[in-house]
């Protein structure tokens, strides 16, 4: 076999020259933050770029499409520095439920200490990442980014689910507290057997996952009162709804082949969202002893419809 020899950029300069007119740019757009995203087991759409928060401007704001909360990127094409670590404080505290996401050509050691030490004193509700970003090629292959993780919370380094404090706190009722056991255990089921999938769960019958795009989500949903389960593309958040689900819908025959299965196709028109669904009334999320099973095929189906539904819609 002929194989070819990776060979290491290691001046970064020589593709990005500067960071807020060059590299910030590239990193925003919808592809990059999606393998952004894919490093780190988050699912991100862009809300701003070069986003005030408190006496600083941030490089990129965006949300993770499972929690709804904020995620803040800042990026160096240099190795990282004082200057940006408070930087990244401020952004911290003025955000009251955020992921930090702070990204480099390299970490000294102190910096990601520093990190490291942060993840163990703050709570919940705040999280930081360091990443160092490579560039390769092969050959005279196109150059290649690649993100390596130097840092990154406990809930990641530990395998837990990062089930708030106030969700435990709470008085929940009985179908409530299986719900949030339902998905603790799949959050766990997540983390050993998909390097892309995690959310945090919370005590409500459904699960959200993002693909890169604000049109639409998919959402792995439990009920116990009618004994069964699904996954469902939601169409919302956007007046081009009902042509992105009659679009679809043209292609009924195709997806449903690509996947495998019937769906209900359920147009809304007089709603905010449309839906396309698979449901499993074989698997009752009630009994516990076959929940590694619903798993499974909830991870399998979401997989499927993030694969199948991602390529077109965009």
């Amino acid at each position: 076999m002929n194989l070819g020899q990776l060979e290491k950029i290691t001046e970064l300069r020589d593709v990005w020259k500067t960071e807020a007119q060059h590299f910030t740019p590239w990193l925003a757009e919808e592809g990059n933050l999606v393998q952004l995203g894919n490093t780190i087991g988050l699912d991100l759409e862009l809300e701003a770029v070069e986003k005030d928060v408190g006496l600083f401007r941030a490089d990129i704001l965006c949300k993770e499409t499972g929690s709804n909360s904020w995620v803040l990127v800042e990026n160096q094409v240099e190795r990282t520095d004082h200057t940006h670590l408070g930087q990244l404080l401020t952004y911290a505290a003025g955000l009251n439920t955020v992921t930090i996401v702070w990204i480099a050509k390299r970490f000294t050691d102190e910096h990601r200490a520093a990190l490291d030490w942060l993840n163990e004193i703050t709570g919940d509700d705040v999280s930081f990442f360091g990443l160092e970003i490579e560039l390769w090629r092969i050959g005279d292959s196109p150059i290649a980014p690649k993100f390596n993780v130097v840092s990154k919370p406990n809930e990641w380094t530990k395998g837990k689910g990062g089930t708030t404090k106030v969700a435990k706190e709470v008085d929940l009722t009985p179908a409530k507290r299986l719900q949030l056991e339902y998905w603790e255990c799949f959050r766990e089921y997540l983390l050993e057997n998909s390097t892309v999938l995690k959310v945090k769960p919370t005590p409500c019958c459904w699960m959200k996952f993002g693909f890169g795009t604000k049109k639409a989500h998919v959402a792995a949903r439990i009920y116990t009162q009618e004994c069964l389960i699904d996954v469902c593309l939601k169409v919302d958040n956007t007046k081009d709804r009902l042509a992105i689900f009659n679009l679809l819908k043209k292609d009924q025959v195709t997806i449903e082949s690509e996947l495998g299965g019937s769906l209900d196709w359920e147009e809304n028109p007089e709603e905010t969202r449309s839906d396309i669904i698979l449901r499993n009334p074989l698997l009752d999320p009630n009994k516990k002893n076959s929940w590694s099973e619903q798993h499974q095929w909830m991870l399998e189906t979401v997989e499927k419809f993030r694969e199948i539904f991602g390529s077109r819609i965009g």
